[in-house]
Formats: structure tokens, C-alpha cells, sequence
């Protein structure tokens, strides 16, 4: 390797890498309490301390010093290391590979250096497996990178550069993390304020300023039920001509039935003009079809028609611009194509995440749609609405590995609904505002990404061995910027 100094050791990881492990299965000794190392409490920085009762499956057994680099995608690249011993047997996660201690090499020397872009691009690069969570790296497949080794008090002195070095960009972080934070808040209040009338000033306030009378909700929400009667109507009469049954009088019309309204018992009041009403009553709701089982039979896939999911609902911020996932010809007979801008509302696995189509699209029955092509400014009032609901509607949710809500718990929702000349007023204030929150949020995202870069500099600088005096051990100085 070049550009180290001349008192540094060239090795691979194979030379520090031992192979298999010892291996325990924890619930063998029930009552015993381990130091447990996972990949989900990675984040934290503080293992779990759990009875064997309560793995579920076959550890490793660790030593305190030892370097664990996760193996499992998207995941690939974290590296954690044991802490000290703390009077309970440590344990960690199969989907690490482990480091243990080896003399002469630091453990957090170690750990930074697997910290690395180059490191973390060798392990994307040596994935295997079908896709997603279940690819992983083969530990052997890093037995052979390259690893730079300082004398170990010159590894000291780089492991407390780094250290000094990133804790003043944790500190960036952490006040643009706040930032974040702030404008989460600032969007939900705007979407509170919206929905309880207090955006913008109402049509009745309007109305009285201007010495003009306005048309209140009810109006409103009596016309789109007599649309709704109307298209009824129609679509059963066309089925009834279609089986040669025309009818020779109205009763036929009877078996229509009217949406219930909502149960609006302990509901807060309303602003003036406004009303309540239920999804059922302001459009069609849904759920939508994917029939055939197994749900991954590739005859489904790969045709022309979007097929959207719940992750795509949960990542679409409000509008699907983008698919990943089609339909074929065979996938679409067994599901149902929803026009652009049908409202999709997930009721498993990312409970009450909203959405609304921008272009014709299937989806499975873990979404619901819901439609009013004559008001797609109403559907996105409901959007909004239902996304300051989201926390009631996660409350039906059973206490299940599997969340999920069902039709009947949408269909029951009370939706405030304002007038229709109001409507517009809202999504456009809505519009406005979190589009300014939008702008704030990527402005803050341009010093993120160069924290990021310059924490890579840093590291780059350290195993090149030009972060600290060889001789002196004495750190550089660094200017960080948190603009």
C-alpha cells in the first residue's frame, strides 16, 4: 500500500481475523443474563442485557476488544466494539463478523479504519444472496483487504484524534438533527392548524367581511352524495341491460344504500360551515386486489402496469411519482388498475401512511383507495387530514408481530369537512407552507452531506498517517463548520 509512513506494518484482515468462533445457544441456560451485541440496538451504542429465556437463537461469544463488523445488507459496514468485561457473559449476533483482540492493534484503530468508504464499497462489492435483508458478506471475503497497522502508541494518539475530531462533527450533527426535528414539528402544526380551520381565514369570516352569503359544507356534501347515488345508479343499470334484464320501473333503485355518517359523540366543534362526514360519504374506498397466491409468482411481474406497495406509499411524501415493481398482463386480470390521483392509505405493516397516485397504478390489499375524480382537491384534503390521524388510526392496530387496521376502521372515520371554495384556499396554504419547510430542509442537508464527507477526509488523513506527528503524537488542528 502506498503513502504510509515507513514505520508502519502492511497486513491483510485475514491476519487478524480468526476463523469459526465459539457458539452458545442461550436458551440453554435460561436463567443466566448475557451482555447481548444485536444489530437492531446498534444504533444506541448500548448492548442488551437479557436472560437467555429470551434469545431466541444461536450467539457468539465475544471478548471484550472485539471488532464486530455487521455482515448483513443494508446494514454492511457497522462496526461496534465490545466493551469491557462487565461480570456477565457477552454475547453477539451472528450477522457480526468478529475481530477478537490482537496484540499490538487497538481495537478502536481497528474499528475506524472499517469505517471507511473504500471498506464499506469492498463489502457491497462481495454481497451474495437473493436481495435486500437477506444478502450478506462472506467473511472470507475479507481476508484479503488490505490493513495498515501505526506502532500501537501512535495508534493511541490517531484513535484520540479521531475521537477529538468527530465528537465536534457529532456536535454539527446534532444541531442540524434539531433543526430536523423542528421542522417535523413545524409540518405537523401546519397540518393540525389546516384541518381545524385555523390556517387560513374561513368562507363563512369571508363571507361577513365581504357582505356576500357562501355555500356551507352540507351543500356540499349533499351533492357529492347524490353523485355518488347517481353513479351508482347508472353502473347497475348498464349491468342490468348487459344481462338483458332492463327494468320497467324504479324499484330496482331501492337496494341502493346510503353511507352511514359518522358517530361525531366527543368530536371537537367545528368551525362555522363546516360538517362532519365519513370516507364512504365523500368518495369509493377500497381495497385494492392481488388475488393470486403465491404474491411472488413471477408470472405477475415485469409487464406494464405500476404496481405500487406499502413501502412505496410510506416513501412518497404525499404524492407516488415512481415505481419500482410492475404488472403484467396476468398480474393485472387478478388485481384492479386505480386511476391517477386515487388516494392510497396502507392499512398493514406502515399502518395509515398516505399517498395519492400520479399516474394509473394496481396495489395489493394491504392499501386501501379511495377516489373522487370530480374533487381531487378534496382527496387531498383528506390526505392532510388523515395524516394528523395517523397516531388514532395506529391505535386499532392489534398488538401483533404484523400490525394492521382493516376497511370497516377507515370506513368509520369522521372527516371534517369545510366548505368547497375553502378546500382550495387550505391545500394551497398547506401547499405553500410545506414547501417552504421543503426548502429549510434541503438547505440544512448541504452540511450534512459535508460533515459526512469530511468525516471520510478524516479517516483518510489518519491511515495515511499524516493526522498526527509520528514523532510527537500531537494532533492538527482542524476547522469544523456547522453552516
Amino acid at each position: 500500500m502506498r503513502g504510509i509512513p515507513e514505520s508502519w506494518r502492511e497486513m491483510t484482515l485475514g491476519d487478524v481475523r480468526e476463523g469459526r468462533g465459539t457458539t452458545l445457544d442461550p436458551a440453554k441456560h435460561p436463567g443466566t443474563s448475557f451482555e447481548l451485541y444485536s444489530i437492531p440496538s446498534f444504533p444506541s451504542r448500548k448492548p442488551e442485557f437479557v436472560a437467555g429465556r429470551e434469545v431466541g437463537s444461536t450467539k457468539q461469544v465475544v471478548a471484550p476488544g472485539t471488532v464486530l463488523v455487521s455482515k448483513i445488507n443494508p446494514r454492511i459496514n457497522r462496526v461496534w466494539v465490545v466493551g469491557a468485561a462487565s461480570g456477565v457473559p457477552q454475547i453477539a449476533s451472528t450477522e457480526w463478523i468478529p475481530f477478537p483482540p490482537v496484540e499490538g492493534i487497538d481495537p478502536d484503530f481497528l474499528a475506524y479504519y472499517l469505517q471507511r468508504d473504500h471498506f464499506r464499497n469492498h463489502l457491497a462489492a462481495n454481497v451474495s444472496g437473493v436481495g435486500g435483508s437477506l444478502m450478506r458478506v462472506r467473511p472470507a471475503a475479507l481476508d484479503a483487504y488490505p490493513l495498515v497497522v501505526a506502532p500501537v502508541k501512535e495508534q493511541r494518539a490517531i484513535v484520540a484524534a479521531i475521537d477529538s475530531h468527530f465528537s465536534r462533527l457529532d456536535a454539527a450533527t446534532a444541531t442540524l438533527e434539531h433543526v430536523q426535528r423542528n421542522l417535523e414539528r413545524y409540518r405537523a402544526s401546519v397540518l393540525k392548524a389546516a384541518v381545524e380551520g385555523r390556517l387560513v381565514p374561513t368562507e363563512a369570516e369571508l363571507a361577513r367581511k365581504e357582505g356576500r352569503s357562501y355555500e356551507p359544507a352540507a351543500v356540499l356534501l349533499k351533492r357529492i352524495l347524490a353523485e355518488r347515488r347517481r353513479r351508482w345508479e347508472e353502473a347497475e343499470l348498464a349491468k342490468l341491460k348487459s344481462k338483458g334484464k332492463a327494468p320497467t320501473d324504479d324499484r330496482w333503485k331501492a337496494r341502493y344504500v346510503e353511507p352511514a355518517e359518522p358517530d361525531t359523540a366527543g368530536l371537537p366543534v367545528l368551525p362555522e360551515g363546516w360538517c362532519w362526514a365519513t370516507l364512504p360519504m365523500l368518495g369509493e374506498i377500497d381495497r385494492g386486489r392481488s388475488r393470486h397466491r403465491p404474491r411472488n409468482d413471477p408470472r405477475l411481474l415485469g409487464g406494464t402496469y405500476p404496481f405500487i406497495q406499502t413501502g412505496d406509499v410510506r416513501c412518497a411524501d404525499g404524492f407516488i411519482r415512481s415505481f419500482t415493481s410492475t404488472y403484467s398482463e396476468f398480474g393485472l386480470a387478478q388485481s384492479r388498475l386505480w386511476p391517477a390521483g386515487t388516494l392510497c392509505i396502507t392499512i398493514a405493516a406502515n399502518i395509515a401512511e398516505t399517498a395519492i397516485l400520479g399516474f394509473e397504478a394496481c396495489f395489493p390489499d394491504s392499501i386501501v383507495g379511495f377516489v373522487n375524480a370530480e374533487r381531487p382537491v378534496l382527496v387531498r384534503f383528506t390526505e392532510l387530514f388523515l395524516r394528523t390521524a395517523k397516531a388514532a388510526l395506529e391505535r386499532f392496530a392489534p398488538a401483533t408481530a404484523q400490525k394492521n387496521i382493516n376497511l370497516q376502521t377507515l370506513t368509520e372515520v369522521a372527516v371534517p369537512l369545510p366548505p368547497e371554495a375553502e378546500i382550495r384556499r387550505i391545500v394551497d396554504g398547506v401547499e405553500a407552507e410545506l414547501e417552504r419547510a421543503r426548502r429549510v430542509a434541503h438547505d440544512s442537508m448541504r452540511p450534512a452531506l459535508g460533515i459526512a464527507r469530511l468525516r471520510q477526509s478524516i479517516l483518510k488523513w489518519a491511515f495515511e498517517g499524516r493526522l498526527v506527528n509520528a514523532e510527537s503524537c500531537a494532533v492538527p488542528s482542524i476547522a469544523v463548520s456547522q453552516s
